[in-house]
């Protein structure tokens, strides 16, 4: 909801018509039309006379959203119609009790779920940390809220060329930093990628020149073997009677390539998958009978065979990718997949919105644990008062790259990138952190600030006289450790004070 308002006389045809939005709704009940026709209208009439600083009616960003909503994230019409209505309550004369009268109470809070709080109470950083909060705790009540935000988002930042530039490059830093990441803990891969893409060439744009350069470079030689590896695998399904496959070429979005490339010190010969191979098979079976099709015709490169059927992502993201020699100098990624990881690894937690009687997406179940993480942030920013530590600690926490860490018993602990035993032990129990005395990593003794790599097995050994010490600040790597060493360090030292007065 990002936008620079002013009031014109208002002409112009809005850039996605009604026809369009129904076109790529998943249902096209009559009730379902109907409600998102009545939004689409209402929400013409309560915006009329408002323009962006592009000279467009404001009603084109609302349209926006609502394709993006139905296109990417395969919304249901509830959704889609909060879409239209996001900006009512916050831009027009429309009052809550209008809206609820209108379009009933589960649109009304989906509205105000996205609904940025008053200038007035809060400004600048306060105002947008608190808004956050108001977001989260509206998400986890449901989730439809944060799909709507990200597809508000998605459409902003894919209009920002006549924003300020200190604004720009602020909005674009913010989609990188916070909403791409939440769409990728959320398993949202498209809308993930349109994000990052989107805000790229304005947070930063030498980067992006660079990137785009390097990609030019690349491109239309792995095109071409991808290619050839495509008609000689058609070949081979045919034989093996293979029948029911689907083939494309999945292109790495500009601002992932731009991270991996930073991770090799922007050393191309070490991306294999500006290009990759996309194969869907009808079962899990079939994913591993065409792996092994692919490594009796082709050598695998060693170490670079990523099963995550067996052992998914973190957000559910679910795969085989291995990467092979083309037999003509070359190296290619393909990955393996069934039809539903395919729309899982695209939408995300939007592929498994189940909806109970009252119409509301059920919370249990799958839904749930998909969601186990954001009632974890909800109850972790209680603790966080301040709104520069907050926004700090939300970044550092929960959305940077995420490994995922094993208990003995083949527990998952979810962490993140560059965390230690410290925070391992933590992250299980404070009780426990506050009490190690060891860790064994992938069964061997190692020394507490050791960082942890994905998949570890971790062992923490704990003792009743072990306490934390100052050295474990600069172990710990989470906000979350970190506050609870200060916290018993803190109590040590109000301790020793007693003792000396007593």
């Amino acid at each position: 909801m990002e936008k620079e308002l002013k009031n014109k006389n208002p002409d112009g045809e809005t850039n996605v018509t009604l026809k369009e939005i129904l076109s790529l709704m998943i249902s096209g009940a009559p009730e379902d039309v109907k409600l998102v026709s009545t939004a689409y209208e209402f929400a013409k009439k309560a915006h009329e006379g408002q323009m962006r600083l592009s000279g467009e009616p404001y009603f084109v960003h609302l349209t926006g959203t609502a394709k993006n909503l139905a296109k990417m994230m395969q919304a249901d019409a509830q959704t889609i119609a909060a879409g239209l209505l996001h900006d009512t309550i916050e831009d027009t004369l429309v009052t809550p009790e209008i809206l609820q009268k209108e379009f009933g109470a589960d649109i009304l809070f989906l509205v105000q779920g996205v609904t940025k709080l008053a200038k007035i109470k809060y400004q600048g950083i306060e105002r947008h940390a608190e808004s956050l909060r108001k977001l989260f705790i509206a998400t986890a009540k449901d989730v439809r809220v944060i799909l709507i935000k990200l597809a508000d988002r998605l459409h902003n930042v894919m209009t920002l060329e006549h924003i300020k530039p200190e604004k720009k490059k602020r909005i674009a830093a913010e989609t990188i930093e916070i909403y791409a990441p939440i769409a990728n803990r959320l398993g949202m891969g498209q809308i993930k990628g349109a994000l990052e893409d989107a805000a790229f060439p304005y947070a930063y744009p030498k980067e992006y020149e660079e990137t785009k350069k390097i990609r030019q470079i690349k491109n239309q030689e792995a095109l071409e073997q991808l290619e050839n590896i495509q008609k000689q695998l058609r070949k081979r399904f045919a034989k093996e009677n293979l029948t029911k496959v689907t083939t494309d070429f999945r292109i790495k979005h500009d601002y992932s390539l731009y991270k991996k490339l930073q991770r090799n010190n922007m050393d191309l010969t070490k991306i294999y998958d500006i290009a990759a191979l996309r194969i869907i098979v009808p079962t899990v079976e079939d994913c591993y009978r065409v792996l092994g099709i692919i490594h009796n015709t082709w050598r695998p490169l060693p170490d670079r065979l990523r099963d995550y059927i067996a052992v998914p992502k973190i957000n559910g993201y679910q795969s085989i990718h291995t990467v092979i020699f083309t037999g003509d100098g070359g190296v290619v990624e393909v990955q393996i997949r069934t039809e539903k990881m395919h729309n899982e690894a695209e939408y995300g937690i939007a592929s498994h919105l189940a909806y109970d009687e009252s119409g509301k997406p059920d919370s249990g179940g799958l839904m749930g644990k998909k969601l186990r993480w954001l009632n974890q942030l909800i109850e972790w920013q209680k603790t966080v008062k301040g709104s520069k530590e907050f926004l700090e600690n939300i970044q550092l926490d929960f959305f940077q790259d995420q490994i995922f860490v094993f208990t003995p018993k083949g527990d998952v602990i979810e962490l993140p990138q560059a965390s230690t035993a410290i925070d391992f032990a933590y992250a299980i129990h404070s009780d426990l952190g506050d009490h190690v005395a060891g860790a064994k990593i992938n069964s061997k003794f190692m020394s507490l600030d050791t960082v942890l790599k994905n998949r570890d097995i971790v062992e923490i050994q704990s003792r009743e006289n072990s306490k934390p010490t100052y050295k474990w600040l600069e172990y710990a790597k989470t906000s979350f450790a970190r506050r609870k060493i200060k916290a018993a360090l803190g109590e040590q030292e109000e301790s020793k004070k007693k003792s000396q007065r007593g």
